[in-house]
């Protein structure tokens, strides 16, 4: 007797592919896109939609969909496929070739396998500092509009980790951060921003290693290219920065440097005098630096007691928007300091 055809079909009904099967596919399909020429075949265009697929995929295991939340067993399988290979590496270098959506998808499945742990490690960092050089890759993004913003995103969550940031900070990329801060492009520039601040200020040690290394160079940049740059944002947002870098205690050496030189009095005071309230305000924070430092030299000494008249004039119409009684103790102090100076 023939069996019925509906059993025959049950008996080759495809098993649910497992995480692992999904990573593994999504590689191959990788590896075929990269290769193939951006040829608009038939076969080509059905690879692309099928990859974009196989992304959308590893997306809802990482992150769950509306009906699920994420299994933490099925996401463990994944990331530990992922990186049992070069999976990342020809994600990146093909992001390019995906349309947004795909793109998109890709950017938030890299950043979460950053915190994704296997056996309580995060295998992404080791798979990182054997592949430091795709920072290269993802930094050099700024300089592409289509990809900055996905590049930039992914930098950033790979910058959580110890190791790599060490590597961009140690890197020659720390200069270009000074111009692509700077970039036309708002959304970009902006970008770049989160990402240098991120960098200065995320992993306390390396940054103030990083700082009394390179002490001369970075705030010789810093001063000119953003404490003087002509462009608004660009100087509120490097003198906010400035004042969380100094005021952090693991910096102190760092800050003690920074409020011995006249120049960067001269540029503070500056900033102090702009129409901005905000910049004003972010200014007086590194300027009380200068005013609280009980070893000033000579030169500082100087600067200070010439200007005193304008300086406490300025400081007895100095308020911030709203009720700030640890601003309002600060500029007691600084007011004291300055009107006791002599020459």
């Amino acid at each position: 007797t023939t069996s019925h055809p509906a059993v025959m079909k049950g008996l080759f009904k495809s098993k649910p592919r497992t995480p692992v099967d999904i990573v593994r596919q999504t590689r191959d399909l990788l590896i075929y896109v990269g290769r193939s020429a951006d040829s608009r075949d038939a076969k080509r265009e059905e690879k692309m939609a099928d990859l974009f697929k196989h992304i959308r995929e590893l997306k809802c295991i990482l992150y769950g969909n509306s009906e699920s939340e994420p299994v933490s067993e099925a996401c463990q399988q994944l990331t530990q496929e992922f990186f049992r290979e070069n999976t990342l590496r020809l994600l990146i270098t093909c992001l390019p070739k995906l349309n947004l959506e795909a793109r998109k998808d890709a950017t938030q499945v890299v950043a979460n396998l950053q915190r994704q742990q296997v056996n309580s490690r995060l295998i992404a960092s080791d798979y990182l500092e054997a592949n430091i050089d795709l920072m290269d890759v993802l930094i050099a993004g700024y300089e592409n509009t289509d990809m900055a913003l996905h590049y930039g995103a992914m930098l950033r969550e790979c910058i959580r980790h110890q190791t790599v940031a060490r590597y961009v900070l140690e890197s020659q990329h720390m200069k270009k951060f000074f111009d692509y801060i700077q970039l036309p492009n708002f959304d970009i520039a902006a970008d770049a921003a989160a990402t240098f601040k991120e960098l200065l200020t995320r992993h306390k040690s390396t940054v103030a290693e990083f700082l009394s290394r390179n002490y001369d160079w970075f705030f010789a940049e810093y001063n000119s290219k953003l404490l003087e740059s002509s462009n608004y944002i660009t100087r509120r947002q490097a003198v906010k920065l400035l004042g969380d870098i100094l005021l952090d205690r693991s910096n102190s050496a760092v800050m003690t440097r920074y409020v011995s030189s006249r120049d960067n009095l001269r540029i503070l005071m500056n900033l102090l005098r702009e129409s901005s309230k905000s910049i004003q305000i972010e200014a007086f924070h590194v300027f009380k630096l200068f005013a609280a430092n009980q070893n000033k030299p000579p030169d500082i000494v100087s600067i200070l007691v010439a200007n005193k008249s304008k300086l406490l004039r300025l400081f007895a119409d100095f308020k911030t928007d709203k009720e700030d009684e640890q601003f309002e103790a600060d500029k007691a102090q600084v007011v004291k300091e300055i009107a006791s100076l002599e020459p």
